[in-house]
């Protein structure tokens, strides 16, 4: 079986489901149905979400398992945050300290970060 895709793959606008069917018995379904938030998700965001549950929400260990640094983590977190359509809380405000602002540029340069979750994370 192929896996359900939640995004008209012409239009990127969210699918229904109109049709259940049962196998076993042979009962059918039809309707509107949604398919829920996560197959708002893409397959890469839908990979992170999976990895951070089996993780049971350790950043450390999603670090680990990804091979990313702490902040390429919080921007994937954050972006699929936002994909689901929630607002990303505020974390602590101020100031980048100039370590971090040089773990980030660091973890550029190294292709670990994307130039785009860079700036995000140095705007705080």
């Amino acid at each position: 079986m192929n896996p359900v895709i939640g995004q008209c793959p012409i239009c990127h606008e969210s699918l229904n489901v109109t049709r259940l069917h049962c196998r076993n018995c042979d009962t059918s379904l039809e309707g509107h149905f949604t398919l829920g938030r996560l197959y708002q998700l893409s397959p890469e965001q839908l990979q992170f979400v999976e990895t951070f549950v089996r993780c049971e929400g350790k950043i450390n260990r999603v670090e680990q398992e990804m091979g990313m640094s702490y902040p390429a983590v919080r921007a994937r977190l954050n972006e699929v945050i936002r994909a689901l359509g929630y607002e990303v809380g505020e974390s602590e405000p101020g100031p980048v300290s100039p370590e971090t602002r040089r773990e980030i540029l660091a973890q550029v340069s190294q292709g670990k970060l994307s130039a785009d979750e860079a700036i995000q994370l140095l705007r705080g």
